[in-house]
């Protein structure tokens, strides 16, 4: 099988002009995450720059991944580094961009304040106040997608002070913290006109599917068994979790278990939240979290196996995996919460899978 076919562009991020088509980058590494921007490494060579400085312009540069054909990666140029004779990049998905963004208006410029407010919206209207300002817009698309979960009470409702400044970039990650709350992924595709489409996916009640079509497996196109550690120290079945107040008035909520084991707590400090369902819920999905003993964090496996080739798998989606090693056997649903392909090298193209254990609750469909 022939190596697949990488070419990296790179376009200016306000004119949206092709600064290069080719851009001759090495050492690639380049992925997704879930509820995260996602990151690319690369270097450049200092003549090819020298000759050609826009294109690694950091912070008004957007390079995009293409393999074989299809884009697969998005972000903004945050950091150009000479190292002796190269020059390291560093780039981030779209939702980096909100973390040098603030609500200087207040209220999102009057979008706000929120009660009893799907956080979705919210989502939306952050992105649309900072892509409203001059010189911030993107042109990032947020998906239209409706949850169940509210955020904001009439006793207090989620609102934006312009004279704290907020981040919206933080803003986005506390609407997504609760275990009930939606999840989000950078995306980047070709549109059907031919031009780039950015793009924010969300997906509620999760982003992704429980796949029956693909999955990872040891001797299969697993390349190495990873260890399975086993530790005392992450485990716990009982939560004791502390929100917004001080001393006796401050807000707690203790779940526990008896599991026959021996009492493990751990407390979970939530200083901003302010409800105590919200943080029943995040204590239990603590607790369901710390009781799991024994994980597969991270695998690498073969691109373009027939088992779960590139492209066949994303972001948030429940993948089947078995694990064996000398020491033990593990099979189970794992998410995957994140990948990165390293496109070259000694070994050629390899692909690293970082995986947690999978939650019970109701799917949807497959993201499109």
């Amino acid at each position: 099988m022939s190596p697949p076919g990488y070419r990296y562009i790179a376009q200016h991020a306000l004119s949206g002009e092709i600064l290069s088509s080719d851009l001759p980058l090495t050492d690639v590494e380049y992925g997704p995450e879930l509820n995260g921007p996602g990151a690319l490494t690369a270097t450049l060579s200092p003549r090819f720059a020298r000759s050609r400085p826009d294109v690694a312009d950091e912070g008004n540069v957007l390079i995009y991944v293409e393999r074989d054909g299809v884009l697969r990666w998005g972000g903004l140029l945050w950091q150009a580094t000479p190292e002796d004779r190269t020059l390291s990049l560093e780039a981030a998905g779209w939702a980096s961009y909100l973390q040098r963004r603030h609500d200087i208006h207040g209220e999102l410029d009057g979008r706000g304040p929120y009660v009893y407010a799907d956080p979705c919206k919210v989502i939306r209207d952050i992105w649309a106040y900072a892509q409203s300002l001059p010189d911030g817009n993107l042109g990032v698309t947020v998906d239209p997608t409706l949850s169940q979960a509210k955020v904001g009470t009439p006793a207090e409702p989620l609102r934006f002070a312009w004279w704290e400044e907020p981040v919206l970039g933080d803003a986005v990650d506390d609407l997504v913290a609760a275990a009930d709350s939606p999840d989000y992924t950078c995306d980047t595709h070709w549109g059907g006109d031919g031009k780039i489409v950015r793009r924010v996916r969300l997906g509620y009640p999760r982003l992704g599917t429980r796949r029956t079509d693909v999955s990872f497996s040891s001797g299969v196109n697993i390349l190495s068994s990873p260890p399975i550690p086993r530790s005392a120290d992450e485990f716990a079945n009982s939560i004791i979790a502390t929100g917004a107040g001080e001393g006796r008035s401050r807000r707690r909520h203790i779940d526990s278990v008896r599991d026959g084991r021996l009492r493990m707590e751990t407390v979970l400090a939530l200083p901003d939240v302010k409800g105590t369902d919200i943080l029943a819920r995040r204590a239990a999905a603590e607790r369901k979290r710390r009781q799991l003993r024994g994980t597969v964090e991270q695998i690498s496996i073969r691109p373009d196996h027939p088992a779960a080739p590139i492209g066949s798998w994303q972001v948030g989606d429940d993948v089947f995996t078995r694990v064996s090693n000398d020491w033990a056997d593990f099979a189970g649903w794992m998410r995957v919460v994140g990948w990165s392909v390293r496109t070259g090298g000694s070994e050629g193209e390899t692909v690293t899978v970082l995986l947690e254990h999978a939650v019970a609750f109701h799917y949807g469909a497959a993201e499109a």
